[in-house]
């Protein structure tokens, strides 16, 4: 597996982990479909959250949260509809989530934005 691919999926873990420590149900990970790829979906109750996950080494250019930009959220919007076309979940209330994670010094900072946008 590619160093950059690896790095990726661990903070992908990471952020699992975080959301399953407050509760939450791991649904899908790394969803895929023509349009792109969903990291992450969780489910606490009837809440659903598409969460997007950014990691970087350090914080030189911005805060990995800076990089879902508009034009990612938009995409990120049209992926939960499709993911939700295809796994009918019911009724149940819909967030937006992203986790950033920086890499430093060995240590992870971990910042989860609920209801990012």
């Amino acid at each position: 597996m590619h160093a950059r691919t690896s790095f990726g999926h661990a903070a992908e873990d990471l952020a699992a982990d975080h959301l399953e420590g407050l509760g939450y149900q791991i649904v899908a990970r790394n969803y895929r479909c023509a349009a792109g790829e969903i990291d992450v979906v969780a489910m606490r109750a009837s809440l659903l959250v598409f969460c997007e996950v950014k990691a970087r080494r350090d914080d030189r250019f911005g805060a990995p949260a800076e990089a879902v930009d508009r034009t990612k959220q938009l995409r990120l919007k049209r992926l939960a509809a499709r993911w939700l076309a295809d796994h009918r979940p019911g009724a149940v209330d819909i967030r937006f989530d992203v986790v950033s994670v920086i890499v430093r010094d060995g240590r992870c900072e971990l910042t989860h934005i609920p209801d990012a946008f």
